[in-house]
């Protein structure tokens, strides 16, 4: 199968590396060149990791790298393409733009394909003339390692292309889990609650940051704190997330922590940009030291 992403981000180089190891021909595609570039030195290096630990062979390093092409031309990146997937930022108009798109370009048989976290796979279908092949698989972070993907059906994705999906997911060594296409999903319906209450907790001051992740590591079992997790995801992926469930439900639960509104308008955005909750060395995911806070 002819796989494109969209997107070489954190997210998408992930999808790449993983569809590019399980046999699969890739094709990248971002608009910027340097994203191309900055994903298949990612990809290279996370290669590099695997023959390290001895699960995969230099050889296969080199057929999976040899498998990956990139582009910044979507229509010809999309032309051939079985199965597209979007990875973009989380942003609905934007999203809604790609799809618009990659509809025009693709082959009237592809399955179009979106990694959103939260965001409605119904709504996105709706922009395109093929709603029945539009479908969410939502993979986890950091994707070479997580093997959840959340499949998310649409109201009119249909069972063909659903258990196509599932099928493949399973192919590519993932854990597919099918869900229904309502705000956030399973996963972040449960963990950006959580999430947003550790920061309201932060915000309260009821414990500092490392005191709220400690809480939660040892007491709950959490292999990271929450405040460290959203770091990890991106504060501004957090609060995007948030918004799209308070919008979705209504319901004021939801609503995001001021604090967490304030550190993304300071660009405070956690590893990406090096400092959230935590303070990270450059290009690395090495905490230095909880960071202090203001109200």
């Amino acid at each position: 199968m002819n796989i494109s992403v969209i997107g070489a981000g954190q997210m998408g180089n992930g999808i790449a590396h993983v569809f590019a190891q399980n046999g699969h021909p890739v094709t990248l595609i971002d608009l910027q060149q340097p994203n191309l570039d900055q994903a298949l030195s990612t990809i290279a290096k996370n290669l590099d990791r695997q023959v390290a630990k001895g699960t995969l062979t230099a050889e296969a390093k080199a057929a999976s790298l040899g498998r990956i092409t990139t582009t910044s031309d979507t229509a010809a990146g999309v032309k051939q393409a079985d199965l597209v997937v979007e990875a973009a930022t989380e942003n609905v108009d934007l999203k809604l733009r790609i799809f618009k798109d990659i509809d025009a370009r693709a082959p009237a048989g592809c399955i179009l394909a979106t990694n959103t976290s939260s965001i409605s796979i119904t709504r996105i279908a709706a922009v395109t003339a093929r709603p029945a092949n539009v479908i969410g698989m939502h993979f986890m972070n950091p994707v070479p390692v997580m093997k959840l993907v959340e499949v998310i059906r649409g109201y009119n994705t249909s069972d063909a292309v659903t258990e196509s999906i599932m099928d493949l997911s399973t192919a590519i060594g993932k854990v597919p889990v099918e869900v229904h296409d309502y705000a956030g999903f399973v996963s972040n319906r449960i963990l950006m609650p959580m999430i947003n209450e550790a920061i309201e907790t932060l915000f309260q001051g009821v414990g500092g940051v490392a005191e709220i992740d400690t809480v939660m590591k040892l007491g709950m079992a959490h292999p990271m704190g929450p405040l460290q997790l959203a770091d990890f995801i991106g504060l501004d992926t957090c609060l995007a997330i948030l918004r799209v469930l308070h919008d979705g439900f209504g319901n004021p639960k939801y609503a995001p922590c001021p604090l967490l509104v304030q550190m993304v308008a300071a660009g405070k955005l956690g590893l990406k940009s090096g400092e959230g909750f935590y303070t990270y060395t450059t290009g690395s995911k090495d905490l230095v030291v909880a960071s202090t806070f203001k109200k």
